[in-house]
């Protein structure tokens, strides 16, 4: 008998230890898992754009020729320094040549002819003179009864075709004068055309670009071909970014900027804003605006074309209330009230309505009774990816937040499982 409830008893225990085990671990209970902790601190804070940009010197220009023709000679290459009004190309002026001597001739002939004009209206004005003279003489004599009112009226007809023919040889005249004046201006546009076969640098600088040879022909007949580029002054250099139109409301005339190539890695160059550019640009549904950023070059490391990683301060504040980003992308797993009314929704940290002087809004999470995290919401200022200026006293330094970690619940027990 004592053998039997001796089993019986051990067998009790083992289904006792049995319902305590699987009570443990399938029965609803909360892992103990620590929440992760931050602290409110007190510093300095910087805001700041990013983007990539293009190193352009500030003034460059195009030369181009404005005439057609063969290149006879080219006088510089690439990085050759020139000055202003240095010859650097020429283009074959024989054509030209022979347009300034057509024109000349052309003229010599004006000339010539406008002294046969002139002659001829000299003699009709002596015919005229002489027609006047006789019309009278022939007036007075039928005054007289001389000679018959027939005399006197084809004196009159006479001296009328003298007028009329004076007058023309003086408009014959004035139209020879005006063709030499025209044939001057045509010899002086060939002057010019055959000076244009003189390429000449419109500025000091540097030759960055030279897209000729010697023997090619340039047509210049819809615009002017491009031959060479000259960068006035590589001393003074600027970056041509790309700002989000998200990030382009907080850029601003005269801040500072910072950039990087990749020819001089972990080397700082220093610059500023000098513009922003009202003009979009859209590439795939993107929009983006262009800023200008001045970069000083004076021992000419930095080469057009290259690379710059920029970083626009956009604000700067000493001694802020800030807090770490991570605190307010935190949020707590859903309790079972929430999960039961099935309205629990997401949060995303630091967005709100962002009134005028308010900041944005954004919640974070701090230790409560029964360990339960407690939210409360507080107002944003700048960031700098890192961290985020906190604007309200909602949370007061050196505060403890909750940026990870805490309880997870484990699976329930299946219904009409009986431990024991």
């Amino acid at each position: 008998m004592n053998r039997r409830n001796l089993v019986i008893g051990l067998a009790g225990v083992l289904v006792l230890g049995g319902g305590l085990v699987a009570w443990k671990w399938l029965g609803p209970s909360a892992d103990a898992a620590p929440y992760k902790f931050a602290k409110v601190e007190r510093g300095a804070l910087t805001a700041a754009v990013a983007a990539t940009g293009t190193l352009n010197p500030v003034v460059s220009v195009q030369v181009g020729s404005q005439v057609s023709g063969q290149i006879k000679e080219i006088l510089v290459d690439f990085n050759s320094t020139v000055k202003e009004g240095q010859l650097i190309a020429r283009i074959d002026p024989e054509t030209f040549q022979q347009k300034v001597r057509q024109a000349e001739a052309d003229i010599d002939a004006a000339r010539a002819a406008v002294n046969v004009q002139r002659a001829q209206q000299l003699q009709a004005k002596v015919n005229q003179m002489e027609a006047e003279r006789d019309f009278e003489r022939k007036k007075t004599l039928v005054e007289k009864s001389f000679i018959s009112p027939a005399e006197r009226d084809k004196a009159q007809t006479t001296l009328d075709a003298a007028k009329a023919q004076a007058q023309v040889a003086e408009a014959q005249a004035k139209n020879s004068e005006a063709l030499v004046r025209q044939r001057e201006a045509q010899l002086a546009q060939a002057k010019v055309d055959l000076d244009r076969t003189a390429i000449r640098s419109p500025v000091d600088g540097i030759v960055v670009k030279r897209s000729v040879d010697t023997g090619q022909t340039v047509a210049a007949s819809l615009q002017a071909p491009e031959l060479f580029i000259i960068a006035k002054n590589l001393t003074d250099m600027q970056v041509e970014t790309s700002i989000d139109e998200a990030d382009v409301g907080r850029v601003r005339l005269g801040q500072k900027a910072t950039f990087t190539v990749d020819a001089f890695p972990g080397r700082n160059f220093e610059g500023e804003v000098m513009q922003v550019r009202k003009a979009a640009q859209v590439v795939s549904n993107v929009v983006t605006y262009t800023v200008i950023v001045s970069a000083a070059n004076p021992q000419l490391n930095l080469l057009p074309g290259m690379t710059a990683n920029v970083r626009i301060v956009t604000a700067q504040k000493d001694a802020v209330l800030k807090v770490s980003n991570a605190a307010l992308r935190f949020k707590p797993p859903q309790n079972a009230e929430e999960a039961k009314a099935g309205n629990a929704k997401p949060e995303r940290a630091g967005k709100g309505s962002g009134e005028p002087g308010k900041g944005r809004s954004g919640k974070l999470w701090l230790p409560g009774s029964n360990d339960q995290p407690k939210a409360v919401e507080v107002r944003l200022g700048i960031t700098d990816g890192t961290a985020t200026e906190l604007l309200s006293e909602e949370v007061a330094e050196g505060a403890q937040v909750i940026v990870g970690g805490g309880p997870t619940t484990k699976a329930a027990t299946p219904p009409g499982m009986r431990l024991f």
